[in-house]
């Protein structure tokens, strides 16, 4: 794998199962987005803390540069990667003052192409209109990425803490893990629908702690707490096979 420390630490590969994984994004940015105030895709894999949507979009990491950690509101967040046989494992490790409250992604946009299809055990959903909050309705067990039809959804897949894409005959396995705290997938498929300006297709399948997108609309269960300790730690392992 490969990440650029100086544009918010963010993935810009991830190769298991003997292909790229990460989609690279709509060109929409050269260079670091050091320094930006509006979030700017750039595709691979965002760490979105202490929010995906809300204030800050897309979280406080991705205008930041990374050393060993990288700090935000009094909170610090330092991350591991490890190797196996096609699989990589990202241990998360953050500092915070007892009862912080917040929402962190693995904000991965997935190379694939439309037939993909996204493989997730999930018995309530939180779905995502344009305007407005979140509606309870339901994700079905496999969904497909499609042909361009100029939509676009997001969805957090409530307790759902697995979940496997399939694309060119490869699979890719994605497990959060973090005991005591909530754990979700959120899904982004864009199928030509955003922006309404310039649209473009890009596919986020993403592993979080919390249950909504929006810290600020969290409710009491709705997000990771700090635990008395001031540490919490939390582990996300991706591993990929042929099929």
């Amino acid at each position: 794998m490969a990440v650029d420390l100086a544009d918010g630490g963010r993935w810009t590969s991830l190769r298991l199962g003997g292909r790229e994984w990460l989609w690279d994004g709509p060109g929409l940015v050269d260079g670091a987005r050091t320094g930006m105030t509006t979030f700017v895709d750039a595709g691979g894999v965002d760490e979105c803390f202490p929010t995906v949507r809300g204030t800050p979009d897309h979280g406080a990491l991705w205008n930041q540069r990374w050393g060993p950690s990288v700090s935000y509101d009094g909170a610090t967040l330092s991350r591991t990667f490890s190797t196996g046989h096609d699989s990589m494992t990202v241990d998360y490790h953050l500092q915070a003052v007892p009862g912080y409250r917040f929402v962190w992604a693995a904000h991965a946009l997935l190379d694939c192409v439309p037939g993909a299809t996204i493989t997730a055990d999930c018995s309530e959903c939180r779905l995502y209109p344009d305007d407005g909050p979140w509606i309870t309705s339901t994700w079905p067990a496999v969904t497909t990425y499609g042909p361009t039809d100029g939509t676009a959804v997001g969805a957090v897949l409530v307790d759902c803490p697995t979940v496997s894409v399939r694309d060119r005959g490869a699979e890719l396995t994605m497990t959060l893990s973090c005991p005591g705290q909530p754990t979700s997938t959120a899904v982004w498929r864009n199928q030509g629908g955003f922006p309404a300006e310039a649209p473009y297709r890009s596919l986020g399948v993403e592993p979080m702690l919390g249950k909504v997108f929006d810290l600020a609309a969290a409710g009491p269960d709705d997000a990771a707490v700090v635990p008395a300790s001031g540490e919490l730690t939390w582990r996300l392992v991706l591993s990929a096979r042929p099929v």
